[in-house]
Order: C-alpha cells, then sequence, then structure tokens
C-alpha cells in the first residue's frame, strides 16, 4: 500500500488544514443540501400557487365557454366544417376493385388552364389575364458584411432595403423577351440544354421563363449539391451554356476542368466587386445584366415555340440515395402539375401574397410560382438565410423578408416546420412556470375546439398572434411537403400559427404532383387526395405485409399515373425500366412510398421500403416513421434511426439543437465545453437517452422502435456536406457512410434492458 505519512511537529499545520478544508465542505455541503431542499419548498410554493391561477383561468374560460357558445355557434357556423368533413374527394376508378386507381372527385368548375399545353402558353396567358399588376417582388440589397465563427464557418450577412420592389406581368414579360434574344445571340441552340445553378431569385425565374419561350431545356442544378453531383450533371447533359451566381462562381472555377464541354458562364451579380480571374481560357464569362444589354440591342429573333411533349426540365435531384439523376420533364407534366393544383385552392384571395423561397430547382417550387403567376397572386423572393428577422443571414437591426412583406401564403418543409415548434416552445420556456402551463393549455384549448369546427379568436389575439408575427403575421395557408410531418407538428403549426397547414406528396419523376390537401380537408397527418389527371393506386408489398385489401384501410406501395409522369431518367435506360411501367394507355411511377387509403379517398403515407428494416427476430420496423416523430423531440434537430438484421434493437445518430444543448450544458456546470467534447460527455448523452425513451413512449412508439443507443454527433447535417438533400431529408446511405466507424463501436457491444452498455 502507498500513501502519505503525516507526522508531528513540522506537519501538524498541514493535518489542521486538511481537517479544516474538510470541515468547510461538510459545511459547503451542508449549505448547499439546505439551499436545495428550500429550493424544492418554493417551487413546491410556486408549483402550487401555479395550479391555482391556471385552475382558476380555466374556470373563468369554462364559464365563458358557457356563456359565448351560442353567439360563437351562430357566427362561425360549424355545422359547414362538418359538411366537408363527410366530403368524398377522390374515388376509385372500379370500387369493387382494391388494385383499381384513384382519381379526384371534387374538382374545380372553371379551369382557366384546360386549353394551355405549354409552361410559356402558361405565362403568356397570365400576362393577358393580369397586365399591369404587381407580379414580382424583391429587395434591394443596401450592404453585405461577414461574419466569422469560432468554429472556422463564415456567414454572409446582409442589410435589406426596407420595402419591396415590385415588377409587373408586363415588365417581367419585357425582360423575358430581351433575354430570349440575348440567350440566342450569346450561342444558345433551341432544344440544346443549359444548366442553371444557382440560389432562388429573381433572375433565376427570368432565365427559366426565357428558356421556356425558345424551347431550351433547362438542366437544374441545387446550389448545395456537392462537387462530384455538380461535374456528374454538367458532363451527363453536356452544356455549354452556365447561369449562376456570383456567391457560386468560385465553386464553379474549381470544377469546370472537369468539364470540358462548358464554355458559356452567365452569372448573377451582387454589389460586391466580382473576380473572374483563374478561369480556362476557352470559357467566356458575361454578367446577367449584360446578358439583358446584349438582348434589348438585338432585333426580333424568329424561333419555334415548344410543344407538349417539348423536354423543360432535365431536374437532378438530390435524391436520398446514389448520384443525383437527371429527370426529364416535358412541359405537358409541368403544366398538368399546375393546373392540379387548382382544384385544391380553387380560389384566393385579392389581398394574398405569397413569399417564394424554397430552391427553384425543384419542380414544385416551378410550378408553385407558375399557379400563384396565372391566379394574379404576386410572389416575393426571399432565402432561408433573410426570411425572418433572426435568420442567419439578416445584419442586425435589419428585418427579414416575412416581416416587410407579410405573405399570406408560403410553403415549407417538415424540417422548417418542427424547428419553428421548437422554437416556440423554446421561447415559452424562458418565461414562468404559468405562462409556460397556459400556452399549452391554449393549444390544446384551441385544438379541442377546431376539431369541433370553431376557433377561438380571443386567444388568437392575445396568445398566437406573437407567433404569427415571426412569419409576417398574415399567413393563412402553409404547403408542407419533400418529408413526412409528424401528425402532432401538423396540429401545433396550425394552432400555433393559425393557419391552414396543407401537406402535400408528390415526387421529381412526377413533376412534384400526386396528392395535395384541399383547403376544406380538416384532418391531420395525411396528404390529401390525388390531384387531377393524376391517378393513384396501391399495389401489394408482401415482404412488408401490406395490401390493398387490408382493412379497414388498404395498404400498399403507391404507384402514380397520369400526364404529370416523366418519360424516364436522362441518359438511363436501366433505371427507367425499373421505375417506370407504361400499362393502358397510362405512365405509371413506382414510389416505393407505402400509402394508406382512407374512406374519402384521402392518403396517408405509412412507410417506405427502403426504409423498412427487419430486426433480428424478424420483427420489421420504419426506420422513417421512427425518426418522424423522434425528430419532435426537443432537444434534436435532426436524427438518423439505424437498424440491421444481426441485433435486436436500434440505434440513433442526433444532431442536437444548439440552443436545447447549452442550456442542457449549463444545467450541468458544463456551459464552457465546446460542442464536440459535449457530444461526448456521458451525463449529456444520458439527458439525450432518456429524452429519445420519453419521447418515443409519447409517441406510442413499440420498445423495438425507440433507439437504445445514441450517438450525438457534432457535424451540422446541411445538404453542402451531402448528408441531407436541399429538402433537408436524410441521405440514410450516405449517413451511414460517414459514420461507419461510430456504428460499428455502437453495435460492438450489447446493450443491457435497462440502456445501459455492456460488453459483448
Amino acid at each position: 500500500m502507498t500513501g502519505t505519512i503525516v507526522g508531528k511537529g513540522k506537519n501538524s499545520s498541514t493535518e489542521q488544514s486538511i481537517k479544516s478544508l474538510s470541515a468547510s465542505e461538510e459545511t459547503k455541503s451542508s449549505e448547499r443540501t439546505s439551499k436545495r431542499l428550500k429550493d424544492k419548498e418554493s417551487s413546491s410554493t410556486m408549483d402550487l400557487k401555479t395550479k391555482v391561477v391556471l385552475n382558476l383561468l380555466k374556470l373563468i374560460i369554462f364559464a365563458y365557454d358557457v356563456v359565448s357558445l351560442p353567439i360563437y355557434f351562430l357566427v362561425m357556423q360549424p355545422w359547414r366544417r362538418w359538411k366537408w368533413n363527410r366530403t368524398i374527394w377522390a374515388k376509385q376508378v372500379r370500387p369493387d376493385d382494391p388494385y383499381s386507381p384513384c382519381v379526384r372527385h371534387v374538382r374545380s368548375i372553371v379551369n382557366p388552364l384546360e386549353n394551355v399545353k405549354t409552361m410559356d402558353e402558361l405565362f403568356r396567358l397570365a400576362i393577358v389575364r393580369h397586365g399591369s399588376k404587381r407580379c414580382v417582388g424583391t429587395r434591394e440589397v443596401l450592404s453585405e458584411a461577414d461574419e466569422y465563427l469560432k468554429n472556422g464557418k463564415v456567414f454572409k450577412k446582409v442589410r435589406l432595403g426596407d420595402k419591396y420592389i415590385w415588377h409587373s406581368y408586363i415588365d417581367i414579360n419585357e425582360r423575358i423577351e430581351t433575354l430570349a434574344k440575348g440567350l440566342l445571340s450569346y450561342g444558345l441552340q433551341p432544344k440544346k440544354q443549359i444548366a442553371i445553378f444557382a440560389e432562388t431569385r429573381i433572375e433565376w425565374m427570368l432565365a427559366c421563363q426565357a428558356c421556356f419561350r425558345i424551347n431550351v431545356p433547362v438542366a437544374t442544378l441545387y446550389a448545395t449539391l456537392g462537387d462530384e453531383g455538380i461535374i456528374h450533371g454538367l458532363n451527363e447533359t453536356e452544356v455549354n451554356h452556365i447561369i449562376t451566381s456570383q456567391e457560386l462562381l468560385p465553386k464553379l472555377k474549381k470544377i469546370l476542368k472537369q468539364t470540358p464541354a462548358v464554355s458559356k458562364v452567365v452569372y448573377m451579380e451582387n454589389i460586391r466587386p466580382v473576380d473572374i480571374t483563374g478561369f480556362p481560357e476557352k470559357v467566356q464569362i458575361m454578367s446577367f445584366s449584360e446578358l439583358e444589354k446584349m438582348g434589348a440591342l438585338c432585333d426580333p429573333i424568329a424561333y419555334d415555340p415548344p410543344e407538349p411533349h417539348s423536354t423543360a426540365i432535365l431536374m437532378y435531384t438530390s435524391g436520398s440515395t446514389g448520384t443525383p439523376k437527371g429527370v426529364v420533364l416535358s412541359h405537358k407534366n409541368m403544366v398538368t402539375t399546375t393546373a392540379g393544383l387548382l382544384d385544391c385552392i380553387p380560389k384566393l384571395r385579392s389581398d394574398d401574397v405569397y413569399i417564394g423561397y424554397l430552391p427553384l430547382a425543384h419542380s414544385f417550387e416551378i410550378s408553385a410560382e407558375a399557379f400563384f403567376f396565372v391566379m394574379g397572386i404576386p410572389v416575393g423572393y426571399s432565402s432561408p438565410y433573410t426570411l425572418t428577422d433572426k435568420s442567419t443571414g439578416i445584419i442586425g437591426g435589419c428585418k427579414g423578408d416575412a416581416t416587410v412583406l407579410r405573405p399570406t401564403i408560403m410553403t415549407a418543409v417538415p424540417l422548417m416546420a418542427d424547428r419553428i415548434r421548437k422554437g416556440v416552445v423554446e421561447a415559452t420556456k424562458q418565461k414562468s412556470k404559468l405562462a409556460q402551463e397556459f400556452f399549452q393549455f391554449a393549444i390544446d384549448y384551441k385544438l379541442f375546439w377546431y376539431r369541433k369546427g370553431m376557433n377561438t379568436p380571443i386567444l388568437n389575439r392575445l396568445i398566437f398572434s406573437k407567433i404569427r408575427n415571426m412569419v409576417g403575421g398574415r399567413v393563412r395557408i402553409m404547403a408542407c411537403g419533400g418529408a413526412p410531418l409528424s401528425p402532432d407538428t401538423h396540429d401545433f403549426i396550425r394552432m400555433a400559427l393559425d393557419v391552414q397547414m396543407l401537406q402535400a406528396y408528390g415526387m421529381t419523376e412526377t413533376a412534384a404532383s400526386a396528392t395535395l390537401m384541399a383547403m376544406h380537408d380538416y384532418s391531420t397527418g395525411r396528404v390529401g387526395a390525388p390531384l387531377s389527371k393524376c391517378y393513384i393506386k396501391l399495389v401489394d408489398w408482401p415482404e412488408g405485409n401490406y395490401h390493398a385489401t387490408d382493412k379497414p384501410y388498404p395498404r400498399g406501395e403507391i404507384v402514380i399515373g397520369g400526364d404529370c409522369v416523366s418519360s424516364g431518367y436522362f441518359k438511363n435506360a436501366e433505371l427507367t425500366n425499373v421505375s417506370f411501367k407504361d400499362e393502358d394507355d397510362i405512365r405509371w411511377f413506382l414510389t416505393g412510398d407505402i400509402g394508406e387509403l382512407y374512406p374519402d379517398g384521402t392518403f396517408k403515407i405509412i412507410d417506405r421500403k427502403n426504409d423498412l428494416v427487419k430486426l433480428q427476430f424478424g420483427e420489421y420496423i420504419s426506420l422513417g416513421k421512427i425518426e418522424a416523430e423522434l425528430k419532435t423531440c426537443p432537444l434534436v434537430d435532426n436524427i438518423c434511426v439505424i437498424g440491421n438484421g444481426f441485433h435486436d434493437y436500434t440505434i440513433a445518430l442526433i444532431v442536437p439543437n444548439l440552443e436545447r444543448m447549452n442550456a442542457l450544458a449549463k444545467s450541468l456546470g458544463k456551459e464552457d465545453f465546446p460542442l464536440s467534447k459535449l457530444c461526448q460527455d456521458p451525463e449529456v448523452i444520458s439527458a439525450f437517452s432518456k429524452a429519445i425513451v420519453q419521447q418515443g413512449q409519447k409517441s406510442k412508439l413499440m420498445r423495438a422502435e425507440i433507439p437504445t443507443k445514441v450517438k450525438l454527433v457534432s457535424e451540422d447535417w446541411q445538404p453542402e456536406t451531402g448528408l441531407v438533400t436541399a429538402a433537408f431529408k436524410i441521405r440514410r446511405k450516405y449517413i451511414q457512410q460517414f459514420y461507419k466507424n461510430c456504428i460499428d463501436e455502437m453495435y460492438s457491444v450489447d446493450t443491457s434492458t435497462n440502456g445501459t452498455s455492456k460488453s459483448a
């Protein structure tokens, strides 16, 4: 045994010091215990007061309900909602055949796009209908600055003008015509594709419409696509011309040596000086404004307009698996989607405004904007970095785009909806216990009356108006698609933002067509009925035990058919033959998604073939379903659940929510720890594990579905990293490759029933 021998005399002072220190520690410990008891006592007293006040408020509200219910009943006329709840939105072509396609039953009486065949015809119709009305709006960029973070990241911050500058339909048409002449003068040939590689902005839309007009297919590349994906898309399409943005010129410069066909680049300017040095000599570079000036000096040029079957878009997906695929979309495909939206949103208000910030590189945003152009609804451009007052791209003191534009209609992806919900919950937790409890009561109270067909105008004004102001205060319609949306988040957004939340479902391969909830569809967790001219049928998938003959609701793989379906993948006949089928003169696409059909003709997405995993004892679980539920956990920003047939449990990789992580670190006395260290801290991991179990139980997941082990990751899953798509859907294959060592390590130890690890 080794140790320190403390003797008398010289060392006695040391002994006294140790005793004194020990006594001091005991005193401090006693004081801490006493303080905790007092805090607990105080907290109990506070909780009791909170309960008393909350119950008193509930009693007052109940009394108010009893007195005011007859008035509200007559004013709000809930029987109209009850009628819509009984509406049959779609029917099967052959009612007695479970494998028969389902088609839309409720349609708009007048559809102005009935005789429109191409995207150019569609925009020309919009000009005739709306002429001098507001068409497109933008904000002037007054200044830019770079903000450097500790982790080495650089955020571009902008100061924007305090109002939107609007352009009429006539103005936009003149610019489109000018651009069309400029592109032809710059050597672009009809039917020869061009690539647009840029963020959403007015120039993107102008260039695309100009190409539609002169029958030039547009190859779209997400601005967040990785280098390999960009090189693949440019080489496969063999484009000579690229339209990009000034911000992306450095990224493009790096890869041009690997794209021999590219010879001409047009860039959309910003207010900073541009550096065009270092490009290969063979590549000519011109600014967007110079291209417009060139077109303005040209005489009118004759060109053949596109036909319905002419290629409009070669859309390169940043899909969740494999190399980006080029989906061939014709003008007919695109117009079919736009026309189908009219049956779901047949009437709009004269003061409606749409905010466009999702990637125009996706067919849904192009079709949505085309729809609003035809309906005469002005489109104000924004970006995810400038959308709100607190967006990362906004300089302090400058208002976000939503605050300035005050839109009434917007689109979203589920991750954004989840973040809005978490942001609201987080802000609420900064308030008193009473405020937190009352807010949750207000959500539940409003949801109760919503399901009865009523609204809560007083609560909307006193509580929910502050949340609505996050997105301008006027949003009344929000469409969400791109990935599964949790029913809890669906209801929360509806209540907190007081909007009609419409879920949509579609694929790039179907020009974003498939289903969309109607304005009067008040269900939760479903994606609506088929769009017009769109067929949807369910096909058995025995491996997952899904059959179109299942009771009470038919289930199976969703197969989409009709004029919206693409002719196939660009230069990929093998994959086209696997994914597309022609049957009964209808083009069909096999989605790989599992759907459930309800008696009213609406669908619910319940699974995905690629996400289904069989565990060790033969139990099938849906990874996508689990992720959709667990993503609503406040501590989680994003999550990838993993399972395999060699184990009877799942594990999870979690990107923590930074605000909640910092709060947790502070509560554990670890606020000075960097994120990478927090992600490896046992106490932090334990807290996340408990939160995941609680969320799983709350969401009624089975035991095998709740991840037994979690790994916190410090990497930010952004489209630029290749770990998520532009719509922020996880790319499971790439995530598993990136974290292969971590996953192997997590599975290299067995797990006990209480969730603690032990050696295998």
